[in-house]
């Protein structure tokens, strides 16, 4: 049965002492170190509302600290997310008590919004997990399309969620992508080019001088006639990335409805891939490897999830029409 969560609340109380080695920093500044669990802002929030306080007196954020006072944290954590859980299925690949990884199907829409209130990852998430409400975006750290299959990192608590965007932050988390894109590339390489909201069609994402820096390297994984498989790595992680920077170099993901164009089928392709590439409905991109530290242990954490059936038949299908192009062309000499 769903049920509303929105006024679900818990207590929360730190104490800490202030380093001798601090002296003369901001408050707010000194505090995030103290308690690194939660978001600066947050904690900023916090401190402006007095619920943070210095020797038990208000201070403001920018207050300068000596050295040695006791700093109290008595604050409510609200509920973050107030989306209704709902019994979703999800393929789990690792989890513990501060993490989720998430092998994500294609067509799940990750965050409810407008024309998907329900039905979507958040939802499912919450229906796993009821406490993940009060962490912000109910743990989601970093998002993938609608239509993008694949893995998935979420934090099941603030302090795991925090560390997680830092390592984002810092590029310091591995992130690999399957992609088939138009075109027979014979090289990898990298795309540096800066990306932001499209001047006139606010759906689309592109290339902009003056858009936040973005980096994608690929490299060939299997060459087809008309097509490349490419291993795509994420440098920076926004929005369409891959998509955006694929066509910017004039090799579009196969079933891209809003960067792939017109369909372009090679000359004599076989009738099985006709149907494939006329029946590709979405971006051909996967999330496939994810790495990162644990954000409470350290260690290493790795998972791959595996390629969907659709993308295996569509790379199945262009393997054969290159292996009988091949054949044909043999033939004729």
């Amino acid at each position: 049965m769903a049920f509303d969560m929105s006024e679900n609340t818990s207590p929360t109380q730190r104490q800490a002492l202030v380093p001798d080695t601090a002296a003369g920093r901001r408050f707010d500044a000194v505090v995030a170190e103290l308690f690194p669990e939660f978001s600066r802002s947050r904690l900023t929030e916090w401190i402006k509302t007095g619920a943070v306080l210095m020797d038990g007196e208000p201070a403001r954020p920018r207050d300068p600290v000596r050295g040695g006072e006791s700093v109290s944290l008595n604050a409510v954590l609200d509920t973050e997310v107030n989306a209704r859980p709902e019994d979703i299925p999800l393929s789990v690949l690792y989890e513990d008590e501060h993490v989720y990884v998430i092998d994500k199907p294609a067509g799940l829409v990750v965050h409810p919004g407008a024309g998907n209130p329900t039905g979507t990852l958040v939802n499912a998430l919450l229906f796993r997990d009821p406490e993940i409400a009060k962490v912000p975006r109910a743990g989601v750290v970093h998002r993938l399309d609608k239509d993008t299959s694949g893995i998935m990192m979420v934090a099941r608590t603030v302090q795991a969620q925090t560390a997680l965007v830092e390592q984002l932050s810092a590029r310091e988390v591995h992130r690999q992508y399957l992609a088939v894109v138009v075109g027979a590339l014979v090289a990898g390489g990298t795309v540096d080019a800066a990306i932001d909201r499209h001047p006139r069609d606010r759906l689309r994402m592109g290339v902009r001088e003056d858009g936040k820096d973005a980096v994608t390297h690929y490299r060939l994984r299997e060459r087809f006639r008309a097509h490349t498989a490419l291993e795509c790595r994420l440098e920076t992680g926004r929005t369409h990335q891959i998509r955006v920077h694929m066509a910017h170099i004039k090799h579009a993901i196969v079933g891209d409805p809003l960067y792939g164009g017109s369909l372009k089928l090679p000359k004599g392709a076989s009738d099985e891939l006709v149907a494939q590439l006329r029946g590709f409905k979405r971006q051909a991109l996967h999330a496939e490897t994810l790495e990162f530290q644990h954000p409470i242990t350290g260690e290493t954490i790795s998972n791959t999830a595996p390629v969907p059936a659709d993308l295996l038949a569509l790379t199945k299908a262009l393997r054969e029409d290159s292996k009988a192009f091949a054949e044909r062309e043999r033939d004729r000499w």
